[in-house]
């Protein structure tokens, strides 16, 4: 069927094309000498246009697609509770029905541009005949109706926008499938919502508020004349930078209402004489709850539909997902109240007097890299001068500040067992910056990635209650070369446990973990965990978080620590459903992949509920009164760069990055720069308002889960076998009024989702059971594989001997090693 449809468009071509060399051929050999050539011209040239124009009619707009650009409506992106997050549109428009456009737009435009709209059907010949004469004459005039037009506004790739022959008749041919397929109230109202009147207004509504700050509805006679003018050239008589030609053209435009009986003769005079009155203002699209998530999905279900035979701009889809509007929401206020905050102490810190001055090296650097200076240089302008009068002009250095100081941030929440994205906010405004924090920018994490250097001392056999001497570290790096990490006092030189190392982000004890475990161990965690793809540089640093990643990857990571182990990647659609709600596609989740081992999960887990009950994050308690069940890291860079801060808990992960988006530049203050002051307080806003009002339970606690055995599962077996022989006894129902005595946790099935505990009472930090102390009853000391006891196993070799019930990462999933084969 393609070959055919090729085939028949080459024929139609072809034969196209053998017209104009027809008529070319006839002129150059029949030039007119008798009236005989005369009447052959006159005969043939008629049939040979009839020709050419059926030849053109398989090239033009399609009936259905006419009649589907009257009903085109954009798709909607919704919230997980039914919520519109963002429309994807064509255009910055809005459409209005015909009753609520003002009655003079609609004879303002009869009257200029087609004054027989009513009596023809898509072409008026009156018209396009003196066109034709005018042109020939010299002076060209237009002569297309309003429903050509049309047919040019709908379809501008189909019929093009050259003068010539073949543009207007593929606008005639279709104008007059237009008129067949709407009303003339149709083609009114499509025309005035289609039309372009600059500055990003689409429609007559979008122009209206742009240049009269007022709705299509209430425009006055003069207002809809000035609008209407614009028609002819909308640039050549902008009312905004050409008011003297555009109040012509106005004034243009009532004469011709005069003269088309749609204004009475005796107030034209007056009505000419009125300035224009422009109220300007330009109108923005609506970026709505979550505008980075909108845009970061448009390539994805742009490419769906294509793939599906939809249009994402005009069939009405409607695309539901994860995104919860009331938590969006709260992650939306959280970021902008803590981001006024923050940017009033960047302002202050590179003030004038500070930080931002022309004897800054910095400044003169910032200056030295913008169009500007070299735009000066491309024009011969001396590399110190140049400079001089860019750091004199007080505009471009006002502006450059603001650039350059404008606090950045980027905010995401996950549901860590089903992997629903729950908020996401990309910047502190999209309309500013719309580069998105989640998703594309890549940064340091710092003490954020800590968690992954202990999960893989863990996975090795170490114990939280394991101790290391917080004390100078020296650590080799090869080639004579050494590596001293520190902290920002001085080192205790006591002994001091793991998870105490955790959950104070010692370096010196990371470090010292890092150097025994090894960096390709603890790389090849975070890639299982959900750091899949930033390059990680495997070398000692690392383990300070010296490879940048991005906030999704971290946020995703982390979710995998709270599904105790367990990596779901990110869900953003759950369905995809046309404008009468059938369904045509579901988007389910992937089955979970152990991407760490349960117990070491579940160990990791454990020991970072210490940063949130006594460490960097105890202001997560302190501050924000949060009672719930919650591990968590800060994570602060070099000379406070960036600042972050993830939080666990049960059904929702919540990280915050801070910083700017240039990297030289910082809040200078060792206490802002924090990650604990500068991003924790995001997320703690955000968690204390979804608890506060329900939208998440502060109930729910994680629970450890028992590893599945082989011989466990057996001897169960055999015990059910022997109790339903003997009789099973069964516990009495609980009295009514009475809670239900809590049984002990069971044993998982593999790939079902962790359980959750929902109690009446709040969780209490570091209660009996709860694993805040971080540590194993009965293990302590230097009891881990890691320092003195069993050798740690390759992932080859955990490969070649498994342990029921843990997923080892395969050699294909992974960068080959040493040792590996």
């Amino acid at each position: 069927m393609l070959r055919f449809l090729s085939t028949l468009r080459t024929g139609l071509l072809a034969g196209a094309r053998w017209v104009l060399q027809t008529l070319r051929t006839l002129w150059g050999r029949f030039q007119p000498r008798s009236w005989r050539t005369w009447l052959w011209l006159v005969l043939a040239l008629p049939v040979l246009l009839a020709v050419y124009t059926l030849l053109l009619i398989p090239f033009t707009p399609s009936i259905a697609d006419i009649t589907k650009a009257k009903t085109e409506r954009p798709a909607q992106l919704l919230s997980v509770d039914g919520k519109v997050l963002a429309e994807y549109r064509w255009a910055n428009r809005e459409w209005v029905a015909l009753n609520r456009i003002s009655p003079h737009v609609v004879n303002a435009l009869i009257a200029t541009e087609d004054h027989r709209f009513y009596e023809h059907s898509g072409m008026d010949f009156r018209r396009t005949a003196s066109s034709v004469l005018h042109t020939l004459r010299g002076d060209p005039q237009g002569g297309s109706t309003i429903t050509q037009q049309l047919a040019r506004n709908l379809f501008p790739e189909e019929i093009g926008r050259s003068r010539t022959l073949t543009r207007k008749l593929k606008e005639a041919i279709t104008a007059f499938k237009i008129e067949w397929a709407y009303s003339k109230d149709e083609i009114l109202e499509t025309y005035l919502n289609t039309v372009p009147f600059l500055y990003n207004a689409y429609g007559i509504e979008m122009a209206a508020r742009t240049y009269f700050d007022k709705s299509a509805d209430k425009l006055n006679l003069l207002e809809s004349a000035t609008l209407i003018g614009m028609l002819k050239g909308t640039a050549y008589y902008n009312p905004v930078t050409q008011p003297e030609r555009s109040q012509a053209r106005r004034n243009i435009v009532l004469a011709q209402m005069v003269k088309r009986d749609k204004l009475e003769q005796d107030k034209l005079a007056a009505l000419q004489k009125r300035p224009l009155r422009i109220d300007f203002e330009r109108q923005t699209e609506a970026m709505g709850l979550a505008p980075h998530f909108a845009q970061q999905l448009r390539k994805q279900l742009i490419a769906w539909a294509d793939a599906n035979g939809y249009s994402l701009h005009a069939d009405g889809l409607i695309v539901r997902t994860t995104i919860d509007s009331r938590l969006q929401a709260m992650a939306n206020q959280a970021v902008a109240r803590q981001g006024r905050q923050l940017q009033g102490i960047a302002d202050n810190a590179w003030s004038a007097r500070n930080g931002w001055n022309p004897k800054s090296e910095l400044v003169h650097t910032l200056v030295r890299e913008t169009n500007d200076y070299r735009n000066a240089l491309a024009e011969g302008a001396p590399p110190d001068e140049a400079l001089k009068t860019l750091l004199a002009d007080s505009r471009f250095m006002a502006a450059l500040k603001q650039e350059k100081t404008r606090v950045q941030a980027g905010f995401m929440a996950m549901d860590p067992v089903t992997g629903h994205v729950l908020a996401w906010v990309g910047s502190r405004d999209f309309a500013a910056d719309p580069f998105d924090h989640v998703q594309a920018a890549r940064r340091q994490p710092g003490s954020t990635f800590k968690p992954f250097v202990y999960g893989a001392a863990f996975m090795q056999g170490a114990l939280p209650t394991d101790e290391l001497m917080d004390e100078a570290v020296e650590i080799p790096l090869g080639g004579n070369q050494v590596w001293r990490p520190t902290d920002g006092g001085a080192p205790s030189n006591a002994p001091m446990t793991l998870a105490d190392g955790l959950a104070f982000s010692k370096n010196t004890i990371t470090a010292q973990v890092m150097y025994k475990v090894g960096p390709q161990r603890v790389a090849e965690l975070a890639r299982a965990m959900g750091v899949r793809e930033s390059k990680l540089e495997e070398v000692p640093s690392l383990a300070l978080g010296t490879s940048p990643v991005t906030l999704r990857e971290m946020v995703t990571a982390y979710s995998s620590i709270a599904n105790a182990g367990r990596y779901i990647e990110p869900i953003l659609i759950t369905s995809i459903e046309d404008r009468h709600g059938k369904v045509l596609q579901t988007f389910a989740p992937p089955a979970p992949e152990q991407a760490m081992p349960l117990q070491a999960a579940q160990t990791l887990r454990n020991a970072m509920r210490g940063t949130i009950d006594r460490g960097t994050g105890a202001a997560l308690r302190s501050r924000y009164g949060l009672r719930a069940d919650l591990a968590g890291k800060t994570g602060t860079t070099q000379d406070n760069t960036d600042g972050w801060f993830i939080a666990l808990n049960p059904r929702v992960v919540a990280g915050a990055w801070v910083g700017f988006n240039d990297g030289r530049i910082t809040l200078r203050s060792d206490y802002w720069g924090q990650g604990a002051h500068s991003a924790l307080p995001m997320v703690g806003e955000f968690l204390q308002q979804a608890f506060r009002t329900n939208t998440l339970d502060g109930r729910d606690r994680f629970i450890d889960e028992e590893a599945p055995s082989v011989l466990g599962d057996a001897m169960n077996g055999v015990r059910s076998w022997v109790r339903d022989l003997f009789g099973r006894d069964v516990p009495p129902p609980p009295e009514v009024g009475t809670d239900p005595v809590p049984q002990p946790s069971q044993p998982m099935p593999p790939g079902s989702l962790p359980p959750v505990i929902r109690d009446g009472d709040p969780y209490t930090p570091g209660a009996p059971g709860t694993g805040a102390t971080g540590g194993q009853s009965g293990q302590g000391g230097q009891g881990g594989a890691v320092f003195g006891g069993q050798v740690p196993l390759t992932p080859t070799e955990a490969a070649a001997n498994p342990v029921p019930g843990v997923v080892v990462p395969s050699a294909t999933e992974r960068p080959a090693r040493d040792g590996d084969q």
